[in-house]
């Protein structure tokens, strides 16, 4: 993998950067258990990017419910909190963070909260390697739009032809190139295909 012509690196960080996904997952799970939605593993997986609150409408419009959206995410986050071990690190996608530490700038672009992302990079070690970390609290507009690079492309001090994102979902990557930068997809913790932004 050539990154030499990236000035910046921007990882997405559930299921890019830490395997944090089984624990969003069966959070979610227990809050459908108690609502009473059906709970679809790959529907909520393909969601990955979108803040909760974000995901409680999809589930309020594909359902056809009317939830508190705030309660739904909030319940989210209870069950999210009371899991205690969260993740590893991805080996294959942190050896391009340390690769890359010092000799270009690194950011996080999640669609997680600030209060669920710093613990959770600070207790795998992540944060001190960071230039720059936008939360679903830093932006309006969330995943698929691009907001979330941008502001990270921004703070890192980098023009964003010049980074490019590791993600891991099809809405990850379609919010990469929507800002104009070219994507490498992570499946099942392995770094695949390039897609490149249109130029």
């Amino acid at each position: 993998m050539d990154l030499s012509s990236y000035t910046g690196i921007i990882f997405d960080m559930d299921g890019t950067l830490v395997d944090s996904m089984p624990a969003h997952l069966e959070a979610w799970e227990k809050t459908c258990a108690i609502h009473e939605i059906p709970f679809d593993r790959e529907w909520f997986y393909n969601l990955g990017g979108m803040p909760s609150v974000r995901i409680a409408n999809e589930i309020n419009r594909a359902f056809c419910q009317n939830f508190d959206v705030e309660r739904l995410a909030n319940t989210k986050y209870k069950f999210y909190d009371e899991i205690i071990h969260k993740g590893e690190v991805i080996d294959p996608v942190y050896q391009v963070l340390l690769d890359n530490e010092g000799s270009k700038k690194v950011a996080v672009g999640t669609g997680s909260r600030m209060f669920n992302a710093e613990p959770l990079l600070d207790q795998t070690g992540i944060l001190p390697m960071l230039d720059a970390l936008v939360t679903a609290d830093d932006v309006v507009n969330h995943k698929p739009n691009p907001d979330t690079f941008l502001e990270a492309a921004k703070r890192m001090g980098v023009e964003p032809h010049d980074c490019v994102v590791f993600e891991d979902t099809e809405l990850g990557q379609r919010a990469a190139l929507a800002a104009g930068m070219d994507c490498y997809l992570v499946v099942d913790g392995e770094i695949t295909t390039l897609t490149k932004a249109p130029r």
